[in-house]
């Protein structure tokens, strides 16, 4: 069976899920998709797992203009077989923070090229001009520096690197007042002292390090009882 015959059938099964409930409570940073079936992310999550990992397929369902198939692909796609050369395809297809949180779910955290993505995608020059981008609430950059901070938040690997924070530092000074990065270096600091990973006194040395914004902030908010605890 070619690859469009697969397609086929998945898409088959998620419409049958289909939900437009689900569309008008959704809420995301970014660029709308193309179509949107409302089908539910632990739907589409099993829906997907279903299926064999699959590279080929699963880069063919990305580029399709339909949320549930984009969704499902990082899902079918093999962390294995990700590098930091190829970054650049999966940076492409996320086009809001949605897609950015399900890639740092079911791709990213589970990729040994995550540390050379990390530190791409957290930096300004992570292709804030892509994916149509420029007339989004959001920049791509942003998308791809969230992206990355929440798989780091999830690799224990990520919370162990010494040059983590200094990367979830450096991508809210180039987003000092973007709410989805914030969250993002929070998650990743949060994690990382719950993990005893990162001390409080070098928490503290981060978070003194940020910009003054709106995502330091809610990184200071989000972090400062688990440094009190710690």
């Amino acid at each position: 069976m070619d690859n469009t015959a697969r397609m086929i059938r998945l898409l088959g099964r998620l419409r049958r899920e289909m939900n437009g409930a689900v569309v008008d409570s959704m809420r995301y940073y970014g660029k709308e998709y193309g179509l949107n079936y409302g089908v539910s992310i632990p739907t589409i999550r099993a829906i997907a797992r279903a299926e064999e990992c699959d590279d080929a397929l699963a880069r063919y369902l990305y580029v399709q203009q339909v949320r549930e198939l984009r969704l499902a692909a990082l899902h079918i796609a093999d962390p294995a077989l990700l590098s930091s050369d190829q970054a650049g395809f999966w940076a492409e297809g996320i086009i809001n923070s949605e897609v950015a949180e399900e890639a740092a779910f079911a791709f990213l955290s589970r990729a040994a090229a995550l540390p050379e993505i990390f530190e791409a995608w957290c930096d300004c020059d992570a292709n804030d001009g892509g994916a149509d981008a420029a007339a989004q609430s959001v920049s791509h950059g942003e998308l791809l520096a969230y992206a990355a901070l929440m798989a780091g938040a999830r690799a224990r690997m990520m919370q162990r690197m010494p040059g983590a924070g200094a990367s979830a530092v450096r991508a809210v000074t180039c987003y000092p007042e973007s709410h989805i990065v914030a969250c993002g270096a929070a998650a990743l600091l949060g994690g990382a002292l719950d993990a005893g990973d990162v001390m409080p006194e070098r928490a503290s040395d981060l978070l003194s390090s940020m910009p003054d914004g709106a995502a330091k902030r809610y990184v200071a908010d989000e972090i400062s009882w688990r440094m009190e605890e710690a």
